[in-house]
């Protein structure tokens, strides 16, 4: 495994439609940093040697194999250079699949992915030929220009979704996968992320898992390739903007988030988005 060595995180891609398809084959290296998106995104792996870590996991990718990556989650691929890498990316807006199916709960499989292992998913024989089928559909209608080709498009992602979910809930994951975190990471970083308006300074959570702080601090980077203090800024800032996006004034938002300064607020907010934490709901 490579160990990442950067302290902070950005926001990678913008998704202005429902959903975004892309079909990539190269031998492009690691990407370069940290990052994460509005917006949910799974991965297909057709072909290559690539992990994902995927804020403090680390996951093999085999082919065929789905990973599901949710909104705000901080993640970073490192690839093999070796190997030609095939895959499937999908960027998806979860509000519009929720909307145009409410009762098919299609994204569903994003929920899941929150505990540890369930991020990769490992479709059977039948799995990836369904898979395959509608991919290959899909890719045929993408230059389709007849009556209806937009709604053909869209009920084809939403055939794949379909299939997702049920390999979700299939519990069909291979013994011996890789799946590789340190249970003291995940333990902090479950708490940090149930305790963003708290005081989380070092010396309470090292003492929690009961590591130095000198160890714990050495431990985190290696694990999430982050500085404790930048995993918990962005993780706040993350928050805050869900609040902000809920109704919450910037001021609340930011006390709420565990800012106690709006001014230092203010000033990594505008780094992090790119925006004022006032101009979001605009």
């Amino acid at each position: 495994m490579v160990t990442p060595n950067l302290n902070t995180f950005r926001r990678e891609g913008y998704l202005n439609e429902n959903y975004h398809y892309f079909h990539l084959h190269d031998t492009a290296g690691q990407e370069k940093s940290f990052h994460f998106h509005e917006f949910d995104k799974i991965v297909l792996l057709l072909s290559g040697k690539v992990d994902y870590i995927v804020e403090d996991v680390t996951y093999s990718l085999k082919p065929w194999s789905v990973l599901l990556v949710r909104h705000h989650a901080i993640h970073k691929a490192l690839i093999d250079v070796s190997a030609p890498y095939d895959r499937i990316i999908l960027y998806l807006d979860g509000t519009y699949f929720t909307r145009i199916l409410p009762d098919a709960s299609l994204m569903a499989c994003f929920a899941s992915s929150d505990r540890p292992g369930n991020c990769l998913l490992f479709p059977d024989d039948s799995q990836k030929k369904l898979l395959s089928s509608v991919i290959s559909s899909y890719e045929a209608a993408s230059s389709d220009l007849q009556y209806g080709s937009d709604a053909m498009r869209d009920t084809l992602i939403m055939q794949f979704l379909i299939l997702v979910n049920r390999i979700s809930v299939s519990g069909k994951t291979p013994s011996g996968v890789d799946h590789r975190y340190d249970e003291k990471i995940r333990q902090t970083l479950s708490f940090i992320n149930e305790n963003l308006s708290a005081e989380l300074s070092i010396d309470l959570l090292a003492a929690r898992v009961y590591l130095s702080r000198y160890y714990f601090m050495r431990l985190f980077k290696q694990q999430t390739g982050s500085t404790v203090h930048s995993y918990i800024r962005q993780k706040r800032l993350l928050y805050a903007a869900r609040l902000i996006r809920e109704g919450f004034s910037a001021g609340q938002a930011a006390s709420m988030s565990g800012f106690g300064d709006y001014s230092v607020f203010n000033r990594a907010f505008r780094e992090c988005f790119g925006i004022r934490p006032a101009d979001l709901k605009k």
